[in-house]
């Protein structure tokens, strides 16, 4: 490959999506950005517009490439990371989404949840086959729930003429020419993702999909997470463009972070928490609420598995302070208000917004902020904020050493709370091991262009990420011991007050 090309990033996330356009060392050439709305049209329900996600999707890709100078000829390949579990079904004939895309965060689908788990074996019913537990986190009951309460919407879906995706999907579909031609695939993690795949054939599980509703039919190819899916429309601005690499957003930090040996492990930092470790070419089932998924599968090697903990609100909290409560501004200010004091003040926050993702697996639960006095200030309830972050990584951190029998030594991190050094500070200290930093923090984007890359042989492979890998700062435990225990004991007793609030009048 000409040292002139570049490879370009779709980053569709769960608050905006983002074009990166990346060169051979891994370097940021350009960038463009746009958020989109966030629904909530009843409590516990999140949705987005997955219309204007694709309209944003061009218009990222636009500003990109102008800000580089750069035409689709400079580009070598495309690679898509994207929110997982987040369902978008649509119309196949005419493009159109059938209904909002139904955000991985949302709760509406416990009630299909329930009576899946009581046909026999409660919340593990599938978690042999699918490594995952039954909860309204994944995609397979949001597809269902489309399904059950969009108006035609099943006698469609029965006639195959509906398509299901994650937003990969969606938008490789749109892509690579929508109703003329779009290409209908998704990668291994994000099938990973719906309850609905195989762990050890890579294949859809029809009696599975069967028992929820959904006609096989209207499932997207599963294919590698690095390989030709199809070019750039003809009349797209990334017209005959390979597509080269699908990673759901957390495997594709993990790749970006070059955690391709057994143990080796990363935290992303973002709208929630996603802690991955490789356990290498077999899965692992947990032990211990974590959630068995695929890593990433290069062309026809071998897939690579991992244990995940998932976090379900940890910067949302910080949006929520700013939106909901107007406690700041913008969300860089709560690094300086959590300053203005020298502790939480007693106080725990426990954001259980959608329920307790890993290790609990709680859908009954509900946010709780605990131990309040008339000496608890608002720098207390940011600190508290922040402290939440850490607190529920060191939960999984705790269950991944359990299933793996290995204990982590560092912490590779990534995402954008990376920023804030007084949080990494206190995640060294309240983990007791040393938290590492990378030069490059866009480590999402960057594992999706390094997956396209490898696929058209513009990266030759994983030795490439490992050396293009730089250590930027690294923080070290400076809290005594004994503090640690106290404050980690006080936390988890905090968490036993969000348990058991969902009764059946109450969402």
């Amino acid at each position: 490959m000409s040292d002139t090309q570049y490879v370009l990033a779709i980053d569709q996330g769960t608050t905006s999506t983002r074009a990166m356009i990346f060169d051979a060392h891994a370097n940021i050439v350009a960038v463009g950005q746009k958020e989109h709305e966030q629904i909530f049209p009843k409590a516990g329900w999140v949705e987005h517009d997955a219309a204007e996600i694709w309209t944003n999707t061009r218009d990222v890709v636009g500003q990109a490439l102008g800000r580089a100078s750069l035409q689709n000829k400079d580009i070598a390949a495309v690679g898509i990371t994207n929110q997982r579990e987040t369902a978008v079904v649509w119309d196949r004939r005419t493009g159109e989404p059938v209904y909002h895309a139904i955000v991985w965060q949302d709760t509406r689908t416990q009630k299909i949840c329930d009576e899946l788990a009581a046909l026999g074996g409660g919340a593990d019913r599938y978690k042999d086959r699918v490594g995952l537990p039954l909860a309204t986190y994944f995609s397979g009951p949001k597809i269902r729930w489309i399904l059950d309460n969009v108006e035609g919407a099943r006698e469609k879906a029965e006639a195959g003429h509906l398509a299901f995706g994650n937003t990969d999907s969606w938008l490789l579909w749109n892509m690579t020419g929508g109703p003329d031609g779009g290409v209908h695939v998704t990668d291994v993690t994000n099938a990973s993702r719906t309850m609905l795949m195989n762990l050890d054939t890579l294949s859809w599980n029809e009696e599975i999909a069967g028992e929820m509703g959904i006609p096989v039919s209207m499932l997207p190819e599963i294919r590698s997470s690095s390989e030709v899916y199809g070019t750039g429309r003809e009349r797209g601005l990334l017209a005959g463009v390979p597509i080269a690499g699908i990673l759901g957003d957390q495997q594709a930090a993990t790749f970006g972070q070059a955690c391709f040996e057994v143990g080796h492990a990363k935290n992303t930092y973002g709208t929630g928490n996603f802690m991955l470790i490789n356990t290498g070419t077999s899965p692992v089932p947990s032990k211990n609420g974590l959630l068995t998924t695929v890593c990433y599968k290069i062309g026809d090697k071998d897939a690579v598995y991992a244990l995940e903990g998932s976090i379900a609100v940890t910067g949302s909290l910080v949006q929520w302070l700013r939106d909901n409560l107007g406690i700041i501004s913008s969300a860089p200010e709560i690094e300086k208000l959590a300053a203005s004091v020298e502790d939480n003040g007693g106080a725990y926050f426990v954001p259980a917004f959608s329920g307790l993702f890993a290790p609990y697996w709680r859908s009954d639960a509900r946010g709780a902020l605990v131990g309040l006095t008339r000496y608890v200030n608002k720098g207390h309830i940011a600190r508290a904020a922040l402290e939440a972050t850490a607190f529920q990584t060191r939960e999984v951190l705790d269950a991944m050493n359990a299933d793996s029998g290995v204990d982590l030594t560092e912490l590779k991190v990534d995402g954008g709370m990376i920023a804030n050094e007084a949080l990494m500070q206190f995640q060294a200290d309240i983990l007791g091991v040393d938290v590492v930093r990378p030069k490059i923090a866009e480590t999402t984007a960057l594992g999706a262009a390094y997956a396209a890359g490898i696929a058209v042989g513009y990266w030759s492979g994983e030795q490439d990420v490992i050396d293009n890998w730089a250590e930027d700062k690294r923080w070290t435990p400076q809290l005594d011991p004994a503090e640690r225990d106290r404050q980690y004991r006080l936390w988890k007793k905090a968490v036993t007050k969000t348990f058991d609030w969902v009764d059946d009048d109450v969402v």
